[in-house]
């Protein structure tokens, strides 16, 4: 008997209803970590009297150990089973939050996060693929809508959830917050997700690919995160080279770490390019926006978060719908759509200036959460609707690794920018011109960036 069905049993309406709301209440919380713990490093260098250089780290840890362990825990997790894969690491990152909230030191809270980030890496790479997995082609764009608002939710509501745990409870809070929600993943997964899924169980892992691809992966991401400086750059070249020296040995091999081969797929490689400079032309907008919106226009912490929620908001609300469309009509298409809509919202911010109108603001937040609505669910929908169901593990780990890879681009850009047009000194009064500047042209940036986004989407079709 196939592997598919015996897994049929396990497919019925509730338990794709538990599988979704693992997946989807995990889907919020690994991003949000993510983007939350921002707004907290100025209170931890406070606290442990770090330099610079350690608190950079906080973040980038986690980033950089999310993006190494990806694909090869969506090979293991094709090998070994998704739900195996998927409870270990919910076990992983609800322990870590826990080690992180008690860290002693400013060291040991560095080493808590890369342990966090690999438990983050095994649950994305395995929401979204036992999502594929339950959920029949005509109903998968509709869950993978749910899952993916979940996300960009996580993402755009770190910062703000995260200021105001942080105000009134201090940074440590932000690690026991998602505590309870790890807990209640992880029982709904033992006692009510039924079945497993592993579609290449037998096969070989590929080890020395998995160490090129880290290796490679560690210096891209850290050269990323250094940038402008020489040694970044240097970084990044050496990166992309290993990179590509990854691609050719996995060419070479029978059972390989990631299938290369499946950027022959038309559907397969330009969804995965159009999901990267989507995130590296969007990622940034939040930071950007929220330093526009305290130093220039003068805002507090939470006023300001009260502005940005408003994007996330109506990308909750677009994201499913966009994903029931893409049961019905072309994924390409509406993805196509929608990345020609948050072109046109990135546009408008660029001219933003020292008077711009708070409902302006919102207005063009409002339409980016449209924009990325139409284009996130449709496009990953594409993603994992182009792949055997063996490749669903290394497929959901390329979304993931796409997202982290953006993110890091992003803020490549924009600090780039700000190094030149600023330079390292703090943001006071006197260079608020100056910041404004570095903003318009990094939002002028991310717009032709996300305009050539939009033929990259329409060349799969």
């Amino acid at each position: 008997m196939s592997t598919e069905k015996s897994c049929e049993p396990k497919n019925n309406i509730t338990n794709r209803s538990i599988a979704l709301i693992v997946a989807t209440l995990a889907a919020f919380f690994t991003p949000f970590m993510a983007s939350a713990i921002n707004i907290a490093i100025p209170s931890i260098g406070s606290e442990f009297s770090a330099d610079v250089i350690l608190l950079s780290w906080i973040p980038t840890a986690y980033l950089l150990a999310a993006a190494v362990f990806a694909v090869p825990f969506g090979r293991i997790a094709d090998i070994y089973g998704m739900k195996k894969i998927f409870t270990l690491g919910i076990i992983i990152f609800t322990l870590s939050s826990f080690l992180c909230a008690i860290a002693p030191s400013i060291i040991s809270l560095i080493v808590f996060r890369v342990l966090q980030g690999v438990g983050s890496a095994m649950i994305f790479v395995t929401g979204l693929a036992i999502i594929t997995s339950v959920y029949p082609p005509k109903e998968r764009g509709k869950a993978i809508g749910i899952n993916i608002a979940s996300v960009y939710i996580g993402l755009s509501l770190g910062p703000v959830l995260g200021g105001i745990l942080t105000q009134y409870f201090g940074w440590r809070s932000l690690f026991i917050a998602v505590i309870p929600l790890g807990l209640l993943v992880l029982a709904l997964t033992i006692f009510k997700l039924k079945g497993e899924w592993a579609e290449c169980g037998g096969e070989s892992f590929d080890f020395s690919g998995s160490i090129i691809y880290s290796i490679a992966l560690v210096i891209l991401i850290y050269g990323f995160s250094i940038l402008p400086s020489q040694l970044g750059i240097i970084l990044v070249i050496l990166g992309v080279i290993g990179i590509v020296a990854f691609a050719i040995f996995e060419l070479k091999i029978e059972n390989p770490v990631f299938e290369v081969r499946l950027f022959k797929n038309i559907t397969f490689g330009f969804s995965s390019l159009a999901a990267l400079i989507n995130y590296s032309a969007t990622f940034a907008v939040v930071f950007l926006l929220s330093l526009y919106l305290q130093y220039i226009k003068g805002l507090s912490p939470q006023f300001a978060g009260l502005i940005l929620v408003s994007q996330p908001a109506v990308m909750a609300f677009t994201a499913p719908i966009a994903g029931r469309l893409s049961d019905k009509f072309s994924p390409g298409l509406i993805a196509s759509i929608g990345m020609a809509v948050t072109t046109i919202s990135l546009f408008f911010l660029i001219f933003l200036t020292a008077t711009t109108s708070f409902m302006y603001i919102i207005t063009v937040l409002i339409v980016l959460g449209i924009g990325l609505g139409l284009f996130s669910s449709p496009n990953t929908n594409a993603i994992m609707g182009s792949v055997e169901r063996k490749f669903y593990g290394i497929a959901s780990a390329t979304v993931g690794t796409m997202r982290l890879m953006g993110q890091m681009l992003s803020m490549g850009i924009a600090l780039l920018v700000f190094s030149l047009y600023i330079g390292n000194v703090q943001i006071v009064p006197s260079n608020y011109p100056e910041l404004l500047t570095s903003i318009q042209l990094v939002f002028v940036i991310c717009t032709i960036l996300c305009f050539l986004g939009i033929f990259a989407s329409l060349a799969r079709r």
